[in-house]
């Protein structure tokens, strides 16, 4: 499943509602501002990835709708929690949409800790931690990704600040390549896919795997 239909697992009566305000049509369907937090170790290696993705409105407002118990207007940490677990049952699937690469080679990662929504000026940001399951260098041969190979989810980062690095590591600076633009053509293409089909053709899944977020390290 995708993260559009964890609000549904959540048994969300209106938020068909709420989602049918986005396009109906078009890959992608959900908006995802985000940022990278590299945890590290003295000794110059990689610990963690942390996640930080604030959603779009209109898919923000239809992840949460029912989840308000008490009425007040307000989703307390208590009432987000069921959301969190869920979404990341549903992101295990997909890889949590998070890929570290060491020397050409994917690194296992670990299960994911930490994770929490909060619910601010009309948007949903879930952040996460992804551990690695054994440290890696921090040098040129490093390369973490986040993106949606389906291109269901879009991720935006920032131009500055987009990563940050945890300080622990002396010298060591992330670097944030972003994605190449899509051509007309492609992004015509991409519109084209009803909402309800995941799989991109072959042709298309290539393009949207060029469409990765890279994060680099270089230490002095």
């Amino acid at each position: 499943m995708k993260l559009v239909n964890v609000a549904m697992t959540l048994g969300c009566a209106t938020a068909g509602i709420a989602f049918m305000s986005t396009p109906a049509l078009a890959h992608p369907h959900v908006f995802a501002d985000g940022k990278a937090y590299l945890e590290t170790d003295p000794i110059r290696e990689l610990l963690a990835v942390r996640n930080t993705w604030t959603f779009d409105a209109p898919f923000s407002a239809f992840a949460v709708t029912g989840l308000d118990k008490n009425h007040d207007h307000k989703l307390e940490p208590d009432e987000l929690k069921p959301l969190a677990a869920t979404s990341m049952k549903a992101l295990e699937e997909y890889h949590f949409f998070s890929w570290v690469t060491s020397k050409g080679k994917q690194v296992d990662l670990a299960p994911p800790r930490d994770a929490s929504y909060r619910f601010e000026h009309g948007r949903l940001t879930l952040t996460f931690t992804m551990p690695l399951k054994q440290p890696v260098p921090l040098d040129g041969d490093l390369k973490v990704e986040v993106f949606d190979p389906e291109y269901f989810v879009a991720y935006t980062f920032p131009d500055h600040d987009a990563v940050a690095i945890d300080g622990k590591a002396p010298g060591c600076e992330a670097h944030y390549v972003p994605p190449k633009p899509l051509d007309s053509k492609m992004m015509a293409a991409l519109a084209a896919i009803p909402v309800d089909q995941h799989d991109l053709p072959p042709a298309l899944a290539d393009a949207a795997v060029g469409l990765a977020n890279i994060f680099t390290v270089t230490c002095q």
